[in-house]
């Protein structure tokens, strides 16, 4: 079976993501759901996601310089969908959604209570196209929900069930991750010493 190139996000495994904002002329609370996003190579702290130029989410982070990635659980899958419609620019999603917000440490904006994880991001670039624009975030806090994770900062996902997706043509399906029977560790990717990955120092390392 050929499929058309614009058909790429139907065989992509996609993650779902909260992503909080607040206007910075009215103030009011935006939360749009996000799939087309992910960190920027390790062990660096940068995001980046990819945006329709007209979205109040990317007005809000021009007008503030931040915005927060909430990570939800399958639970939150309703509220994921109430919070994608295309309300205008003066609704609050978190009311519609009855979400509550949730205080965060280093920016203004919250984050989104019942949520697995937050990260707290300013914006460093935005990377202007014609119909869309790639936003670069640095993480500047980020903070777990410690009854899901381990002391090392890793997911217990099959107790967490962080939320994901697969596209269709005319609709979508939620999923989550589940184990597929194999744990492989770093090391087993490096053949030899002059293989390995470079060494990072200084506050990334």
């Amino acid at each position: 079976m050929i499929l058309a190139p614009r058909k790429r996000e139907q065989v992509i495994p996609l993650p779902v993501v909260l992503i909080s904002t607040v206007g910075g002329k009215d103030g009011v609370r935006n939360i749009a759901p996000w799939s087309n996003i992910t960190p920027i190579l390790r062990p660096f702290d940068d995001i980046v996601l990819a945006s329709w130029i007209k979205r109040d989410t990317l007005n809000n982070i021009r007008e503030t310089g931040e915005f927060v990635v909430n990570v939800p659980p399958v639970e939150l899958v309703e509220a994921v969908m109430i919070c994608s419609r295309n309300y205008p620019p003066e609704v609050d999603e978190f009311e519609e959604a009855s979400l509550n917000p949730r205080l965060s440490q280093k920016i203004q904006t919250p984050g989104i209570e019942g949520c697995l994880a937050w990260a707290e991001c300013t914006l460093v670039e935005e990377i202007s196209r014609k119909h869309y624009s790639l936003v670069i975030g640095k993480v500047v806090h980020l903070e777990v929900d410690e009854r899901f994770f381990n002391e090392a900062g890793e997911m217990d996902y099959e107790r967490a069930k962080p939320l994901s997706v697969m596209l269709g043509e005319h609709g979508m399906w939620f999923t989550r991750p589940v184990f597929a029977g194999r744990y492989a560790d770093y090391t087993e990717m490096f053949l030899g010493k002059k293989d390995e990955a470079p060494a990072f120092t200084g506050e990334n390392g």
